[in-house]
């Protein structure tokens, strides 16, 4: 079963103890805009998935769900 974005970005944070402010910080986002993914108001766009693989080295196809492993 495919997971949705939120589930993948709330295990992401947690499992790596990244905090939604040091993950927005690090993307060039507002806290809030994370927030609002996290609870399933909205999802990155384009340039927001590739600042969140680049950032934290992971690829896109993890946040997109198409594969378990970043």
């Amino acid at each position: 079963m495919r997971k949705e974005f939120t589930q993948i970005l709330r295990e992401f944070l947690m499992e790596n103890g990244v905090t939604v402010s040091e993950f927005a910080r690090r993307i060039g986002v507002r806290p809030s805009q994370v927030s609002e993914w996290l609870y399933g108001k909205a999802k990155p766009g384009y340039d927001n998935l590739q600042a969140i693989a680049v950032a934290f080295n992971v690829s896109a196809d993890y946040f997109l769900g198409i594969t378990d492993n970043y």
